[in-house]
């Protein structure tokens, strides 16, 4: 057992919360913003959020790969919260803001913005998350790690969610494209403050994959490939991840337009993010008295039950809306915690069976993977809404209402039936856990 301090914990969890600043504000209010702000339609919108994640494809592999070559005096990983940290802020304050351009200007100027914002939360997601595979090669604790990191991560989304809009009509009145312009820079401003200091809190330990430079960062792409639990733990995330992205894109359309509550956006935000802090909380305290794979089977059965309920809501039911979307976050973040644990327990499993494992390699995949998830829910969501013919700043009609009812309560209750069957393959347990030990370094 390798024990942390909780200053370590908390420190490594402020790093995603600088992340999650941005990570919410893309799930949460990109697509409103490319679409009522900005002035792209859906159907383009959707197309762009995906388009630009197929870039990720090539650049996550390749960052990874470099992350797991890195050698200074303060460890492979933890130099990319400060290398990256400021590059990153800037471009999300450029991402969010709107030029004088024409429509087609308009639209390049997203795709530059969106890719280079994406590339660099590449850049500094892919090592941090290894980062959380290096402090402790302990598998309970290190789902700990993670779930201080996703309560913190929380923090950060619950940040947004409560201080966006009102900053965005603070700063711009009217003008919605000055207000989220400012709104991003104060956001970016305390997301590198986090980063730094994650990096002065945190410490890297033996990194039982050292070894990997001896091998071509192909060979360690080929070798995640052949690892079936980490396959799994991908496919998991990815459609775990396809529902988040659609849930948080259309939350503004469920509140304002079907709900008929547009002031209250905000408040289910807000109250989604506190919600995940719960989750995380829970997640913590259930690492410690069960197996973390026999909990995330039973999330998965709560997720499609709770995303059934919430899909059958009345309009005028507007309290129980609300109860259910904070339900519904609370067990989406006792799975997440867990799924970024397993993946340094995947890199254990492949060193054990084949004496080949990188970790960050391993990350970059499963971020990827995340990701990908991610593009395809903002598409589908884009394209979804294109099809059953919503228009911005109107009464909608009852085909536009029925798709927005499906993208944020019957697609993450189809979500979490996949991940019932998926996790029945899962089997890097307690059980594995502490009946295998690790291969030493020098067989790697």
């Amino acid at each position: 057992m390798q024990h942390l301090a909780l200053k370590e914990k908390f420190g490594y969890g402020l790093g995603d919360t600088a992340s999650n600043i941005v990570f919410q504000v893309v799930i949460n209010f990109m697509l409103y913003f490319y679409t009522d702000v900005f002035g792209i339609t859906a159907a383009a919108a959707g197309t762009l959020m995906l388009a630009v994640r197929l870039f990720d494809a090539v650049t996550d592999p390749i960052m990874g790969g470099i992350a797991d070559r890195t050698r200074t005096r303060w460890g492979s990983y933890r130099p990319y919260l400060l290398w990256v940290s400021i590059p990153y802020g800037l471009l999300a304050v450029l991402t969010f803001t709107t030029p004088d351009l024409s429509d087609g200007g308009k639209l390049l100027y997203a795709y530059i913005t969106y890719a280079l914002l994406m590339t660099a939360y590449t850049a500094i997601n892919i090592p941090y998350s290894a980062l959380g595979g290096v402090i402790t090669s302990d598998t309970q604790e290190r789902a700990s790690v993670q779930s201080w990191r996703f309560m913190l991560a929380m923090v950060g989304g619950a940040l947004v969610a409560a201080t966006t809009l009102p900053m965005v009509e603070y700063f711009g009145g009217e003008n919605e494209q000055k207000g989220f312009q400012m709104a991003m820079v104060v956001l970016s401003v305390v997301a590198i403050g986090c980063f730094v200091a994650c990096f002065a809190l945190t410490r890297e330990r033996e990194n039982p994959t050292a070894g990997v430079a001896k091998q071509s960062i192909v060979a360690d792409f080929v070798a995640l490939m052949r690892n079936d639990q980490w396959v799994i733990v991908a496919i998991v995330t990815f459609i775990l991840l396809i529902s988040v992205a659609m849930k948080g894109a259309v939350l503004p359309y469920y509140v304002s337009y079907y709900l008929g509550k547009e002031t209250s956006i905000s408040l289910f935000m807000t109250s989604n993010m506190l919600a995940g802090v719960a989750g995380a909380m829970l997640a913590n305290w259930m690492t410690r008295h069960f197996c973390k794979v026999q909990v995330m089977r039973w999330a998965s059965l709560a997720l499609a039950l709770v995303y059934t309920a919430l899909a059958l809501v009345p309009q005028d039911q507007y309290l129980l809306a609300l109860a259910l979307t904070i339900g519904s976050n609370l067990v989406h973040m006792i799975i997440i915690p867990y799924l970024f644990s397993a993946v340094a327990d995947t890199v254990d499993y492949g060193l054990q069976r084949w004496g080949k494992g990188a970790m960050a390699m391993s990350y970059s995949g499963h971020l990827l993977a995340l990701k990908i998830g991610i593009a395809v829910g903002g598409a589908l969501s884009g394209w979804i809404l294109a099809y059953v013919g919503y228009q911005p700043n109107v009464a909608q009609t009852e085909k536009a209402l029925s798709g927005i009812v499906f993208l944020y309560g019957w697609a993450s209750a189809i979500a979490g039936i996949l991940l019932i069957v998926c996790f029945s393959f899962y089997r890097l347990d307690r059980k594995w856990a502490e009946g295998n030990k690790l291969l030493p370094v020098e067989a790697v």
